[in-house]
């Protein structure tokens, strides 16, 4: 098997995306237009990460309906590295259903129960020879999202077949932020994430992303990107902290925002950018995206 450039593992599911170009509350009935599409955050990351010239490997559990099936085939067609993936029998490929208007994301539900009942079974890749062993581990960088359950997100963090990996962590979600705090003082990990999720980790408010950055730096995160919508971004490490502001542009979706953040600032450094301008691409990168562009 080819050697992949970085490991994305995590959700690799379909999103069926509502979008409309009216503003919408709790009960909007509107016209707009429906999507299919992959999608989960590893997914995602790794799709920018194709468009960025890098080869990633997906390791994630995609049943095997007729929906996996397309899924797998759609992931080849991409450039993804789909060998790595785990393939139930018996559990379907999971989904992901969103509504966003001008306003932005009014609603989501995210269902990743296959992902989460297969558990460590998706890890099998890191220790059966196909990328790496217990005794030769991975190490290069890996793309981590917390669609992973807080006990396997845990075992992660303590597992040897992670110890020379460069952890790269996402939330998938605010409602999923509080996983992350199993990988909080890993040697290793860089969060992404954004102002409320640093909230959520911290248990505290904070005015900015800046002072985000900071604070999960207290608490004990090896390294952090915080964004904050149109508003200045910021990445902490150690006393170190810079900030950059992103691209005034219109917005006209909003899923899978963060995860083409991260997928381009990721690839910038493994490219070997230095770091004002890796966070700078970034940043463009996630407004070319937002405003219904595709990131270069």
């Amino acid at each position: 098997m080819t050697t992949p450039d970085i490991l994305c593992i995590g959700s690799v599911l379909w999103d069926i995306i509502g979008r409309s170009p009216s503003a919408m509350r709790a009960g909007s009935d509107v016209p707009g237009r429906i999507t299919r599409i992959p999608g989960g955050v590893a997914m995602n990351i790794a799709m920018t990460l194709a468009n960025f010239g890098l080869r990633p490997a997906l390791l994630s559990a995609v049943g095997r309906d007729a929906e996996g099936e397309e899924l797998v085939r759609e992931a080849g067609r991409l450039g993804l590295m789909t060998e790595t993936l785990y393939r139930s029998e018996d559990l379907p490929t999971d989904s992901y259903m969103a509504v966003e208007g001008a306003n932005g994301l009014i609603a989501a539900i995210a269902d990743a129960h296959s992902l989460e009942q297969v558990g460590d079974k998706i890890l099998r890749p890191l220790s059966d020879g196909r990328i790496a062993t217990e005794a030769a581990p991975w190490a290069g960088p890996v793309a981590l999202d917390g669609n992973l359950t807080r006990d396997l997100l845990a075992r992660i963090a303590a597992s040897p077949l992670f110890r020379a990996a460069d952890l790269r962590v996402a939330p998938a979600s605010p409602g999923k932020a509080e996983r992350l705090l199993a990988l909080v003082g890993h040697p290793s990990a860089c969060f992404y994430v954004n102002r409320e999720e640093a909230g959520l980790i911290c248990q505290t408010d904070f005015a900015d992303a800046g002072s985000a950055a900071r604070g999960l730096v207290q608490r004990g995160v090896h390294r952090a990107l915080v964004t904050d919508g149109g508003r200045m971004a910021a990445e902490a490490r150690g006393d170190d902290l810079r900030t950059a502001q992103p691209p005034e542009v219109l917005v006209t979706r909003v899923t899978g925002a963060g995860d083409t953040f991260m997928a381009a600032h990721i690839a910038s450094e493994v490219q070997g950018m230095a770091p004002d301008a890796a966070l700078s691409r970034a940043l463009h990168a996630a407004a070319s995206y937002v405003s219904g562009e595709t990131p270069q």
